[in-house]
């Protein structure tokens, strides 16, 4: 049985200005197959552990200030160590329990607007299952492909569930098809999502906006025009209706 234990710390601490309350979390797991050490604030990662590798991964964007993260690997390593103590210790006390288990959830979406043969990213979002692990797949054209994936950590839910995200690098064209699949031990059977680029329009995005420009100046122009024209015909009317009242007025009084 696979049973998972994860260690999760919250810490709220208050920013310099006391204007800003941020929650830090701090998460280490194991199993008999997963482990995981990874830290982060307001639900976004900053750090995680790479086992296979043997080093921290500083996972913090470009623009955010530089933090370093000295020891954390060491203690995370330290902290793996207890964790499967302590699994081995309720394994044995509570008799290998069964686990409660919850099925994942997918969507698959791109991470930018889609352009015909520009570079861009799928995203397979699997979220609200219990206990890791899942196992991700892509295809295209039914075809399984590998280069271009990647897997983020798993990362914990405010309900004690999981999500993780996983990425596949794509060159859209017209009628490719991908999908996403997923399995995990609460699922009857594979739960796959299919992604198509046969909805993306031909026309670039920056066309678009100038032609619906285009169009209404052109019907803007129209309807001057036409007023004009209006304009001008009812003063032809009114003059042709007072020469005409003119001529009346001139014969009545002739007569």
């Amino acid at each position: 049985m696979d049973l998972y234990r994860a260690i999760l710390t919250f810490t709220v601490f208050l920013s310099a200005d006391a204007q800003f309350i941020h929650n830090y979390f701090n998460i280490d797991g194991c199993s008999d197959t997963e482990k995981e050490s990874m830290c982060g604030s307001d639900g976004e990662e900053m750090w995680h552990a790479d086992f296979t590798r043997k080093i921290g991964v500083n996972t913090l964007p470009d623009f955010a200030d530089p933090i370093s993260f000295p020891g954390y690997y060491e203690a995370s390593v330290g902290q793996l160590e207890v964790c499967k103590q302590n699994l081995a210790v309720c394994i044995k006390a509570y008799n290998n329990p069964p686990e409660e288990m919850d099925p994942p959830v997918t969507s698959i979406y791109p991470k930018n607007d889609v352009q015909l043969g520009v570079e861009n990213a799928l995203i397979c979002h699997v979220t609200g299952f219990f206990p890791p692990p899942v196992n991700v797949s892509w295809t295209k054209n039914n075809v399984i492909v590998t280069d271009g994936v990647s897997l983020s950590q798993y990362r914990p839910r405010n309900d004690g569930s999981f999500h993780i995200f996983s990425s596949l690098k794509i060159i859209p064209e017209e009628r490719d098809i991908y999908s996403c699949t997923v399995n995990h031990r609460a699922l009857q059977g594979p739960q796959t999502k299919i992604w198509g680029v046969r909805e993306v329009s031909a026309v670039p995005p920056s066309v678009g906006p100038a032609v619906f420009c285009g169009a209404g100046l052109t019907l803007a122009l129209l309807g001057v025009a036409t007023g004009i024209y209006f304009l001008i015909k009812g003063a032809a009317t009114d003059s042709t209706d007072m020469t005409t009242k003119k001529r009346k007025i001139m014969q009545w009084t002739y007569q």
